[in-house]
């Protein structure tokens, strides 16, 4: 296991975090870094095709070893990081034979993994965790879901006795921005099917995700001497703050769970003559879904009847933009490739989870564009933030679902009819 502890901690000690207002693809150079270094790594250990385009978007190929047509499948992982949290000289600790209580991250600014917070930490007492320094996130998400992958690609090379035919894998920039697969070719992977290695605890086998949408909110303000503001005055940090109130209590992040949906305030900005503010929207249900964003536009008339009279313009604009959709309309049809991966699961003695999740992967967006990818554990907890850890065990898991999912598809007869996905016109 210690060889997959040495190349997690090679990625992850890699700078790739991603710019939501940047343009480019990707949209940080540095992440430019962990994907040449991928390349080659995939080249070392023995892939075939190993490309790399313009974008950064990584392909490779595991050739088959079996005489009988099996239908070609794909693992997808992504390397840039979250930027809700730096991942700037990120300082993995492991914490060998976790003893229950809590993990000191950092000892001078007293920042304290604990199970009593986080309670999902006890189920790995015994385990070996690896966490962050409390100054940086670690960067699993999906720096451990790369590792599994080439780990797994590299133990089938090495054992040609287990049985698998043609995989395909792929690596992607920018997914933390929600535009991971904007750029992936689909049809030069060329594989009926994929899993992404981008989900959390050991167990989790997903093919529901949320509907997802952002929303751009401008307020224009009116700003006045305060000593003589009195009716004239628009404090458009105010308005922002009145929109907020609009919304739906109890239906934030931090208060929804399971199947509901939520309104997230992300991101605000502003002074007394302009603030923005960013909303993420989502939801389960396409219904509601719709009803969400409908509710952003009717705020917002709201406001702008209100001051119509007075200043003659509209001072709140609203821009909604979807971002992806639940993928389950397009993996239901095809729900055999589910089912192969719980049954990996169940065989290698893994209790599968099966639930929504509540955010999204480029295999909700890639199942749209006709390659339905369900998502499998990546085995971390608390992305995106300073308290992010991994158990070593979990990635070892991982790996070995990747490695028996290859083997199963290779069985003659496992599948009634693996019939090619139609792609959507």
């Amino acid at each position: 296991m210690q060889h997959i502890i040495d190349r997690f901690i090679s990625y992850v000690t890699i700078d790739t975090e991603s710019d939501p207002n940047s343009k480019t693809t990707p949209s940080t150079e540095k992440q430019w870094n962990l994907a040449n270094k991928l390349v080659e790594e995939l080249k070392t250990i023995g892939l075939t095709e190993v490309t790399i385009d313009d974008k950064a978007y990584i392909m490779a190929t595991l050739p088959s070893n079996v005489d009988h047509e099996v239908p070609t499948i794909g693992f997808v992982s992504h390397f840039d990081t979250s930027p809700d949290f730096s991942g700037a000289n990120v300082k993995p600790q492991i914490v060998e034979n976790y003893d229950g209580k809590d993990i000191v991250l950092n000892a001078e600014k007293n920042i304290i993994l604990s199970p009593d917070y986080f309670k999902d930490l006890l189920q790995y007492k015994g385990q070996t965790i690896i966490t962050t320094d409390g100054t940086t996130l670690l960067g699993a998400d999906d720096k451990a879901g790369i590792t599994e992958i080439v780990s797994a690609m590299e133990y089938l090379i090495q054992h040609p006795e287990i049985k698998h035919g043609k995989i395909r894998i792929g690596f992607t920039p920018d997914e933390e921005i929600g535009r991971g697969a904007h750029h992936f070719d689909v049809e030069k992977f060329g594989a009926q099917w994929a899993y992404t290695m981008d989900g959390s605890q050991i167990g989790e086998l997903e093919y529901e995700n949320f509907n997802a949408a952002g929303a751009k909110i401008t307020f224009k303000g009116k700003s006045v001497h305060p000593g003589y503001a009195k009716g004239k005055m628009i404090n458009s940090m105010l308005l922002a703050n009145d929109f907020i109130n609009e919304l739906p209590k109890g239906e934030t992040p931090q208060e929804t769970k399971g199947y509901e949906g939520f309104f997230h305030v992300h991101h605000i900005k502003g002074t007394i003559e302009e603030t923005v503010l960013e909303l993420i929207i989502r939801d389960h249900n396409k219904k509601k879904f719709e009803k969400r964003k409908e509710l952003i536009v009717k705020i917002a008339k709201k406001f702008n009847k209100k001051f119509a009279k007075k200043f003659g313009e509209d001072i709140v604009i609203a821009e909604v933009k979807d971002q992806y959709y639940n993928m389950k309309e397009k993996v239901l049809p095809v729900k055999h490739i589910v089912d192969i991966a719980e049954k990996a699961m169940r065989e290698l003695d893994i209790k599968p989870i099966i639930k929504p999740i509540r955010g999204g992967t480029d295999g909700s967006q890639l199942s749209f564009m006709g390659l339905p990818c369900p998502n499998i554990f990546a085995g971390g907890h608390n992305f995106h933030g300073k308290y992010e850890y991994v158990p070593a065990e979990s990635i070892q898991k991982a790996t070995d679902v990747i490695v028996k999912i290859a083997e199963l598809t290779a069985i003659p007869g496992i599948f009634e009819a693996a019939e090619k996905p139609k792609k959507k016109k």
